[in-house]
């Protein structure tokens, strides 16, 4: 991308300002001399830095040698509000924002060409105090024509341009504290982030952010946080779009017309163009859709090519062949083709100088970020190298982002698949190296460090683990001191790792340490707990007992904060619920439990016979199963261990009246959905089965046993006597048969005097008596007879048979007279459904 050289002249010194340099001595030597500067054990020279700063309520000392240290705020010491930057300092911090003044030959100022409409629109868009999204591709010009906003906007905001790069920021929160620490004066300050959103809430200023990589939510949170402010966004087509309701103007940059096109290209090729230029130049702007990067690529193509093609006047009037042999041919490079104007970087590349090539190497090994051009010479072993920037500038092949450059878009690609990345492992080792020579040393201010923050990361990705954890232990206490906390945390993920890896217990233990007084300045407070827990089990293995003593102080305060944050919140304490006075003072009240969801109310059950005497009541029997409780029981409430284990249950939808609140689940659940009953048949009597009894009535349930195997007998003995008499019927006793219905008498059956008495029954010998539940076989020719079923009925055990009298069967002629009956008690027909009473009459 194009950009305006206009920056101050302060750059010029490579001591001053945020420009990094090589310090003084052997290490900006070549030769033998820089490989010995750049030995990864070589020592930092002078004393090691401790820093002291002011973050949120605490005082953070940045101590390289032990780890930080961290301490709440002592009474007095508590820092003022800021005082505002007045305009003199804002554009002294502005020019330092900028990329730096290159050393060699001036690149010339280009053109801003069919940009005049877009310019007044913004500037009309951002008077008005809306927010502007500027879209465009990458090399459409978007930092030229941020460039000439910003010359137009100075007097529009009381807080003036503020100019900020986007360029690895996926959260809003480094890009506000970069906002407050250019409108505000604050030292050794980073403030906590309730102090940071009141005072970027007061700044009023035009920030134009330049290579935006985030959207959606958290653009959003920016804006929020900043209401006084007019942003210029300037992003590529894939970055997240802002939300529908972030309010915020939309303005997309095309690329030139093809006038403009040949404009730019003859601008700077610093000649006319031939016609056959001309039309190369045409379908360029077809292939490149007008994109003002390639047209400065390709005029520097053709500045390259009119060097080598001697077009210059001395070479013209050179004598040929004077200094060899025999006479010198001319040398005609042609033009490039439509496919390396499109992709231009492998040709830009292999015509520039040596060191310039060597930069691309390093600056392909480093993901595309160039070193600081104080670096070069060291890197590369040229004590020219640093005319190597502006060389690449001047080509296309670098863009500048913030106050460095790297490498434009789509040529860190294209030199890759020449060859320009085989070397990556070792020029990052050696990056690495260099970086953490420099980052240690004592004249580095952390100021330089953090101007240098994306090299020294990208170095720090590609070495190896000892060169890793070296660059990450002496980078880390910089990037703290200069308040570049992203930066630091990176570089301390990074260590850790590395250092784990290396099998470095006690970089691990630092790197663990320093991560949890980050996380503690930053209010995350479980993460602060898990970082120096770590940190000092590591310690204790090492017996490293400053250490420890260091990381326990640091976690003292983490459980004070989190003790203060309980206390301001306390916790739900759950009540029990109130129970009844006289239920609760029962002592022998146990709890019931109900079921999670209300059954319905069952219809009233028919009348059954009493238990027998010694059977154990159902409400004294063990509960096995969770059952309903029955109306009108004793229930006892639910006692909860702890009075913070329950809660006091209140129905959601109170429908129904109750005196009293609910105590229990099916209460609660009967009151918010109450069901109607509906009125069901009467269900056919099931036998229920007898409850087991309990030790202390075990006598009483072997004599309701006993006189229950006595009737058995006595029946059986009733049923033989009947089916032993070939002539006469049996007089008394009923039969069973198999027939599974039950048929209750409606009218009872006339009496006669005239029958004749019954004959009394012969009775069978006790021998033939059959066991409960095993059938006797019946005789031939003769109505079967059953013994009871082992089917509990609901006859009590004790009571008799009912019996009836009928009067003898008759073989054949008119219907029998009628006879004396006893009139069966309904209780003894109707109480089953196994057992009919048969008359002998029918033998059925």
């Amino acid at each position: 991308m194009d950009r305006t050289q206009g920056q101050d002249e302060q750059h010029e010194q490579p001591t001053g300002g945020s420009a990094p340099a090589v310090p003084k001595g052997p290490a900006v030597s070549t030769g033998p001399a820089v490989s010995t500067a750049l030995a990864p054990g070589a020592p930092a020279a002078g004393p090691a830095r401790v820093v002291s700063l002011t973050a949120g309520d605490f005082t953070l000392t940045v101590n390289p040698v032990d780890g930080s240290e961290i301490e709440p705020l002592r009474p007095g010491t508590e820092p003022g509000r800021p005082a505002r930057r007045d305009a003199a300092a804002r554009a002294a911090r502005d020019s330092a924002a900028r990329p730096p003044v290159l050393p060699g030959p001036a690149v010339p100022a280009r053109p801003l060409l069919e940009r005049e409409e877009e310019r007044e629109r913004l500037v009309r868009l951002l008077g008005r105090g809306r927010s502007v999204r500027l879209t465009g591709p990458a090399g459409s010009g978007r930092s030229a024509l941020l460039d000439a906003v910003a010359d137009r906007c100075a007097g529009l905001a009381p807080d003036g341009v503020v100019r900020l790069s986007g360029y690895g920021h996926q959260q809003p929160g480094e890009l506000l504290h970069a906002l407050y620490a250019t409108v505000y004066e604050a030292e050794r300050a980073r403030p906590g982030r309730i102090e940071l959103l009141a005072r970027v809430r007061e700044i009023g200023a035009v920030v134009l952010l330049d290579d935006l990589e985030m959207g959606g939510p958290a653009l959003d949170e920016l804006l929020r946080a900043t209401p006084e402010c007019a942003y210029l966004l300037a992003a590529t087509p894939d970055t997240r779009a802002p939300s529908d309701h972030s309010h915020v103007e939309e303005v997309f940059l095309g690329g030139l017309g093809k006038a403009e096109c040949l404009e730019l290209l003859e601008s700077g090729a610093g000649r006319p163009l031939t016609d056959e230029e001309i039309a190369w130049a045409g379908d360029l702007c077809f292939a490149s859709e007008g994109l003002p990067l390639r047209f400065v690529q390709a005029a520097a193509l053709l500045r390259q090519r009119d060097e080598l093609n001697h077009s210059d006047e001395d070479d013209e009037e050179e004598e040929p062949g004077v200094f060899e042999g025999r006479p010198r041919d001319a040398v005609q490079v042609p033009l490039p083709t439509l496919a390396e104007g499109a992709a231009p970087a492998e040709l830009l590349a292999s015509r520039v100088s040596e060191s310039a090539r060597a930069a691309l190497r390093i600056a392909c090994a480093l993901g595309g970020e160039l070193p600081h051009h104080a670096h070069l010479p060291a890197l590369v072993g040229d004590t020219h190298a640093d005319t190597a920037v502006a060389e690449l500038l001047a080509c296309g092949l670098l863009t500048p982002v913030g106050t460095r450059y790297r490498l434009a878009a789509g040529v860190a690609r294209q030199l890759e698949e020449v060859g320009y990345g085989d070397t990556a492992s070792e020029e990052a080792r050696t990056a690495a190296r260099h970086y953490a020579w420099w980052t240690g040393h004592a004249s580095v201010v952390p100021e330089r460090v953090a101007a240098e923050a994306d090299a020294v990361l990208a170095a720090l990705a590609g070495a190896d683990v000892v060169a890793a954890v070296l660059l990450a232990r002496t980078a880390a206490p910089a990037f703290a001191a200069s308040l570049h906390w992203e930066a630091w945390e990176r570089v301390l993920r990074s260590g850790a790792e590395a250092a784990r890896k290396a099998g470095e217990v006690a970089e691990q233990a630092y790197f663990h340490h320093e991560l949890g007084v980050l996380a503690l300045c930053e209010e995350r407070l479980d993460r602060a707990r898990a970082e120096l827990e770590t940190s000092i089990g590591l310690r204790g293995a090492l017996a490293d007992k400053r250490g420890t003593v260091a990381g326990r102080r640091a976690l003292a305060l983490v459980v004070d904060r989190e003790n203060a944050v309980a206390a301001v919140s306390p916790p739900l304490r759950l009540e029990a619920p109130a129970a009844p006075a006289a239920l609760a003072a029962s002592p022998d009240a146990v709890t019931v439990a109900t079921p999670a969801a209300p059954a319905a109310p069952a219809a009233k059950a028919p009348k059954t016979a009493k238990p027998a005497p010694g059977a154990p009541a159902a409400s004294e029997a063990p509960t096995a199963k969770v059952a309903p409780v029955a109306p009108g029981a004793r229930v006892a409430p639910v006692v909860p261990v702890s009075a913070e284990a329950v809660t006091r249950m209140t129905p959601v939808v109170p429908v129904t009246a109750r005196s009293e609140p609910p105590t229990t689940l099916s209460e609660v659940f009967e009151d918010a959905f109450p069901l109607t009953p509906k009125p069901a048949p009467t269900p056919a009597l099931r036998p229920a089965a007898a409850p087991a009894p309990s030790p202390g009535r075990r006598r009483r349930v072997l004599l309701a046993g006993a006189g229950a195997l006595t009737v058995v007998a006595l029946g059986t003995v009733v049923s033989l006597a009947l089916s032993s008499s070939d002539t006469s019927p049996p007089a008394e006793g009923p039969s069973v048969t198999r027939t599974p219905t039950v048929t209750a008498p409606t009218t009872a059956p006339v009496v006669s005097k005239n029958d004749p008495a019954p004959e009394p029954p012969v009775s069978a010998p006790p021998a033939q008596s059959a066991v409960p539940g095993q059938s006797l076989a019946p005789t031939p020719g003769r109505t079967p007879a059953r013994t009871p079923s082992r089917r509990p009925s609901a006859t009590p055990p004790n009571s008799p048979p009912a019996t009836s009298v009928s009067p003898p069967p008759t073989t054949a002629g008119p219907s029998p007279t009628p006879t004396e009956t006893v009139v069966p008690s309904p209780t003894a027909t109707t109480q089953t459904g196994t057992a009919t009473a048969t008359s002998p009459a029918t033998g059925r």
